[in-house]
């Protein structure tokens, strides 16, 4: 599959924005266009081997400014920790989501749009509850009232994380729509 220039630069401009945004100051934790940006890249890029790149490489690309940020003492967020690459997988399959959408409308993006987070919400809060590390968020016991501490925990992120990805999933399907969609001639009357 050939990829024009065209929208291989909106890509890369797609990642570096989005990376910058997600290690913006002040940003609400959870508002980040990542999960968005896995739908769309499921739903969109025919190449489904390439569609699994779009999120994680802006993940990628904004883990390492944390990082740099982090090591110089600018920031206080690492970016690289344990557990991470469970993080990096999560996000490859939240873009399996965008597979789904068939026919692209308001409501197949709406519908991914909340089942994203919201998979993505229980798993990883599960897996962090699960986690034997001393790194792993609270150290919740493993018992079923541990594990709705720890969903209680994450529970402040989850709302931010909704509403961002059907943010970002409007920007980006919306901005993919009139993109795309073929122009219409002004029909010209003459009186």
């Amino acid at each position: 599959m050939k990829i024009s220039k065209q929208i291989l630069g909106s890509f890369i401009l797609l990642i570096i924005i989005a990376s910058l945004y997600r290690i913006m100051p002040g940003r609400p934790y959870g508002f980040a266009p990542q999960i968005a940006m896995a739908i769309f890249g499921g739903a969109i890029i025919k190449d489904k081997k390439l569609a699994f790149i779009l999120p994680l490489l802006s993940m990628f690309v904004s883990d390492s400014l944390y990082q740099l940020l982090f090591i110089n003492g600018v920031g206080n967020i690492p970016g690289f920790y344990e557990g991470q690459l469970m993080n990096y997988l999560l996000f490859a399959g939240l873009t399996v989501f965008g597979f789904f959408i068939k026919n692209l409308n308001v409501k197949s993006i709406a519908l991914a749009s909340l089942t994203a987070p919201t998979a993505y919400f229980l798993i990883s809060n599960f897996l962090v509850w699960i986690s034997s590390s001393p790194l792993a968020g609270l150290q919740r016991p493993k018992t079923f009232s541990g594990l709705l501490l720890c969903y209680s925990d994450g529970l402040p992120f989850y709302p931010w994380s909704v509403a961002a990805t059907f943010v970002f999933s409007a920007v980006l399907f919306g901005s993919f729509y009139f993109m795309t969609k073929p122009s219409k001639k002004l029909a010209t009357t003459q009186k």
